[in-house]
Protein backbone atom coordinates (compact mmCIF):
# COMPACT_ATOMS: atom_id res chain seq x y z
CA UNK A 1 0.00 0.00 0.00
CA UNK A 2 1.26 3.80 -0.83
CA UNK A 3 -0.05 6.36 1.06
CA UNK A 4 1.51 9.21 2.82
CA UNK A 5 0.03 8.37 5.73
CA UNK A 6 1.05 4.63 5.38
CA UNK A 7 4.61 6.04 4.66
CA UNK A 8 4.38 7.78 7.93
CA UNK A 9 3.81 5.22 9.94
CA UNK A 10 6.06 2.74 8.29
CA UNK A 11 9.00 5.83 8.88
CA UNK A 12 8.38 6.00 12.84
CA UNK A 13 10.10 3.74 15.41
CA UNK A 14 10.14 3.89 18.85
CA UNK A 15 13.30 5.09 19.30
CA UNK A 16 15.96 4.16 21.51
CA UNK A 17 18.79 6.89 22.09
CA UNK A 18 18.48 10.22 20.87
CA UNK A 19 21.15 12.58 19.63
CA UNK A 20 21.72 15.19 22.17
CA UNK A 21 23.11 17.75 19.67
CA UNK A 22 19.97 18.16 18.08
CA UNK A 23 16.72 19.81 18.85
CA UNK A 24 13.33 20.51 17.64
CA UNK A 25 12.47 23.99 16.11
CA UNK A 26 9.86 25.92 17.79
CA UNK A 27 7.73 25.67 14.28
CA UNK A 28 7.67 22.25 14.86
CA UNK A 29 7.04 22.16 18.39
CA UNK A 30 4.24 24.70 17.90
CA UNK A 31 2.47 22.14 15.36
CA UNK A 32 3.08 19.12 17.94
CA UNK A 33 1.17 21.29 20.90
CA UNK A 34 -1.65 22.44 18.60
CA UNK A 35 -2.09 18.98 17.50
CA UNK A 36 -2.25 17.74 21.15
CA UNK A 37 -4.58 20.20 21.61
CA UNK A 38 -6.78 19.31 19.49
CA UNK A 39 -7.11 15.94 20.20
CA UNK A 40 -10.70 14.05 20.88
CA UNK A 41 -11.65 13.12 23.68
CA UNK A 42 -15.06 12.01 25.20
CA UNK A 43 -17.62 14.76 25.62
CA UNK A 44 -14.96 16.76 24.64
CA UNK A 45 -13.75 16.64 28.28
CA UNK A 46 -10.09 17.52 27.61
CA UNK A 47 -9.16 16.03 31.08
CA UNK A 48 -5.11 16.58 30.70
CA UNK A 49 -2.36 18.68 30.86
CA UNK A 50 0.67 18.71 29.18
CA UNK A 51 4.10 19.62 31.00
CA UNK A 52 7.28 19.95 28.90
CA UNK A 53 10.31 19.76 30.28
CA UNK A 54 13.26 21.50 28.87
CA UNK A 55 15.53 23.48 30.78
CA UNK A 56 18.34 22.29 32.47
CA UNK A 57 16.97 22.66 35.70
CA UNK A 58 14.02 20.83 34.81
CA UNK A 59 15.90 18.16 33.34
CA UNK A 60 17.59 17.24 36.45
CA UNK A 61 14.63 17.32 38.51
CA UNK A 62 12.87 14.43 36.28
CA UNK A 63 16.17 13.00 35.96
CA UNK A 64 16.34 11.84 40.13
CA UNK A 65 12.74 10.56 40.18
CA UNK A 66 14.03 7.57 38.66
CA UNK A 67 16.75 6.09 41.58
CA UNK A 68 17.17 2.53 40.73
CA UNK A 69 13.83 2.56 38.64
CA UNK A 70 13.82 2.29 34.88
CA UNK A 71 17.89 2.98 34.07
CA UNK A 72 17.10 2.25 30.72
CA UNK A 73 14.61 5.54 29.84
CA UNK A 74 16.74 7.98 32.13
CA UNK A 75 19.13 8.60 29.26
CA UNK A 76 16.25 10.22 27.50
CA UNK A 77 15.18 12.71 30.20
CA UNK A 78 19.20 14.58 28.72
CA UNK A 79 19.17 13.86 25.22
CA UNK A 80 15.69 14.09 23.87
CA UNK A 81 14.89 17.40 22.80
CA UNK A 82 11.76 17.37 24.92
CA UNK A 83 10.77 15.52 27.70
CA UNK A 84 6.81 15.85 27.95
CA UNK A 85 5.00 14.52 31.01
CA UNK A 86 1.25 13.92 29.84
CA UNK A 87 -1.31 14.14 33.22
CA UNK A 88 -4.99 13.07 33.47
CA UNK A 89 -7.63 15.09 35.98
CA UNK A 90 -8.34 12.52 38.47
CA UNK A 91 -11.30 14.09 39.83
CA UNK A 92 -13.31 15.47 37.34
CA UNK A 93 -16.23 17.51 38.32
CA UNK A 94 -18.88 19.86 36.55
CA UNK A 95 -16.89 22.74 37.54
CA UNK A 96 -14.06 21.05 35.27
CA UNK A 97 -17.05 20.84 32.31
CA UNK A 98 -18.38 24.10 32.86
CA UNK A 99 -14.91 25.62 31.45
CA UNK A 100 -15.39 23.23 28.46
CA UNK A 101 -18.77 24.51 27.90
CA UNK A 102 -17.95 28.36 28.54
CA UNK A 103 -15.56 27.96 26.10
CA UNK A 104 -17.58 26.29 23.10
CA UNK A 105 -20.01 29.68 23.72
CA UNK A 106 -16.71 31.93 23.56
CA UNK A 107 -15.87 30.06 20.37
CA UNK A 108 -19.46 29.74 18.95
CA UNK A 109 -20.21 26.64 18.86
CA UNK A 110 -22.72 27.19 21.59
CA UNK A 111 -25.47 29.45 22.22
CA UNK A 112 -25.19 30.80 25.85
CA UNK A 113 -29.33 30.13 26.20
CA UNK A 114 -28.13 26.83 25.55
CA UNK A 115 -25.81 26.91 28.22
CA UNK A 116 -27.39 24.90 31.24
CA UNK A 117 -28.79 22.39 28.22
CA UNK A 118 -25.29 21.50 27.33
CA UNK A 119 -24.03 19.86 30.66
CA UNK A 120 -26.69 17.12 29.66
CA UNK A 121 -23.47 15.41 28.56
CA UNK A 122 -21.86 15.64 31.67
CA UNK A 123 -24.20 12.33 32.76
CA UNK A 124 -21.11 10.44 30.74
CA UNK A 125 -18.51 11.68 33.50
CA UNK A 126 -20.67 10.88 36.49
CA UNK A 127 -21.03 7.69 34.81
CA UNK A 128 -17.20 6.91 35.21
CA UNK A 129 -16.82 8.61 38.80
CA UNK A 130 -16.42 6.38 41.54
CA UNK A 131 -17.76 6.64 45.07
CA UNK A 132 -15.02 8.52 46.17
CA UNK A 133 -15.22 11.24 43.42
CA UNK A 134 -12.34 9.81 41.26
CA UNK A 135 -12.19 9.58 37.44
CA UNK A 136 -9.18 8.22 36.91
CA UNK A 137 -10.26 5.30 34.74
CA UNK A 138 -12.07 7.32 32.16
CA UNK A 139 -9.46 10.71 32.55
CA UNK A 140 -6.74 8.23 31.77
CA UNK A 141 -8.07 6.67 28.63
CA UNK A 142 -8.87 10.14 27.23
CA UNK A 143 -5.28 10.97 27.71
CA UNK A 144 -3.69 8.15 26.01
CA UNK A 145 -5.71 9.23 23.13
CA UNK A 146 -3.69 12.30 22.90
CA UNK A 147 -0.86 10.28 23.41
CA UNK A 148 -1.70 8.70 20.29
CA UNK A 149 -2.24 11.75 18.26
CA UNK A 150 1.01 13.23 19.29
CA UNK A 151 2.90 9.98 18.03
CA UNK A 152 1.07 10.55 14.56
CA UNK A 153 1.47 13.95 14.22
CA UNK A 154 5.27 13.58 15.20
CA UNK A 155 5.47 11.00 12.33
CA UNK A 156 3.95 13.40 9.99
CA UNK A 157 6.81 16.14 11.16
CA UNK A 158 9.41 13.55 11.06
CA UNK A 159 10.44 13.28 14.42
CA UNK A 160 11.59 10.61 16.48
CA UNK A 161 9.42 10.00 19.77
CA UNK A 162 9.35 7.36 22.93
CA UNK A 163 6.30 6.86 24.76
CA UNK A 164 7.24 6.19 27.96
CA UNK A 165 5.49 4.25 30.82
CA UNK A 166 8.48 3.08 32.75
CA UNK A 167 8.51 6.38 35.02
CA UNK A 168 8.49 6.13 39.04
CA UNK A 169 4.55 7.84 39.03
CA UNK A 170 4.85 8.42 42.49
CA UNK A 171 8.36 10.28 42.48
CA UNK A 172 7.38 12.27 39.38
CA UNK A 173 4.11 13.69 40.64
CA UNK A 174 5.30 14.28 44.26
CA UNK A 175 8.29 16.43 42.50
CA UNK A 176 6.14 18.28 39.80
CA UNK A 177 3.33 18.33 42.08
CA UNK A 178 3.27 22.26 41.54
CA UNK A 179 3.43 22.22 37.90
CA UNK A 180 1.08 19.36 37.58
CA UNK A 181 -1.37 21.26 40.51
CA UNK A 182 -3.39 18.38 41.05
CA UNK A 183 -3.29 16.62 37.54
CA UNK A 184 -1.45 12.90 37.60
CA UNK A 185 0.74 11.64 35.03
CA UNK A 186 1.54 7.91 34.52
CA UNK A 187 3.81 7.88 30.97
CA UNK A 188 5.62 10.22 29.62
CA UNK A 189 6.87 10.72 25.58
CA UNK A 190 10.68 11.91 24.93
CA UNK A 191 10.73 13.68 21.46
CA UNK A 192 13.76 14.39 19.62
CA UNK A 193 15.82 13.14 16.73
CA UNK A 194 17.18 9.49 16.73
CA UNK A 195 21.52 8.78 16.94
CA UNK A 196 22.65 7.97 13.59
CA UNK A 197 24.55 5.15 15.00
CA UNK A 198 23.19 4.02 18.42
CA UNK A 199 19.47 3.77 17.80
CA UNK A 200 19.40 -0.07 17.19
CA UNK A 201 16.21 0.33 16.75
CA UNK A 202 15.96 2.41 13.71
CA UNK A 203 17.53 -0.13 11.64
CA UNK A 204 15.48 -2.88 12.66
CA UNK A 205 12.40 -3.66 10.26
CA UNK A 206 9.02 -2.93 10.97
CA UNK A 207 7.22 -6.14 12.31
CA UNK A 208 2.94 -5.88 13.20
CA UNK A 209 0.81 -8.32 13.32
CA UNK A 210 -0.90 -9.56 9.65
CA UNK A 211 -4.06 -7.70 9.18
CA UNK A 212 -6.41 -10.85 8.77
CA UNK A 213 -5.01 -11.61 12.96
CA UNK A 214 -6.86 -8.12 13.80
CA UNK A 215 -9.53 -6.91 11.59
CA UNK A 216 -12.67 -8.61 11.15
CA UNK A 217 -15.58 -7.12 8.26
CA UNK A 218 -18.42 -8.70 9.31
Amino acid sequence: MTHPIIEDLLWRHTSKKYDPTRRVSEQDLATLFEAMRLTASSINAQPWRFVVIESREARERMSRTFGDKFPNNQPHVFDASQFILLAHNPRYTRDDYAKVVDQQIADGRLDPENRQAAFRSFVFAEMNTDENGDTSCWTRAQTYIALGNALHTLARLRIDATPIEGIDTERVNEEFRKELAGYRCEVALAIGYSHPQDDYNARLPKSRLAMARILLRI
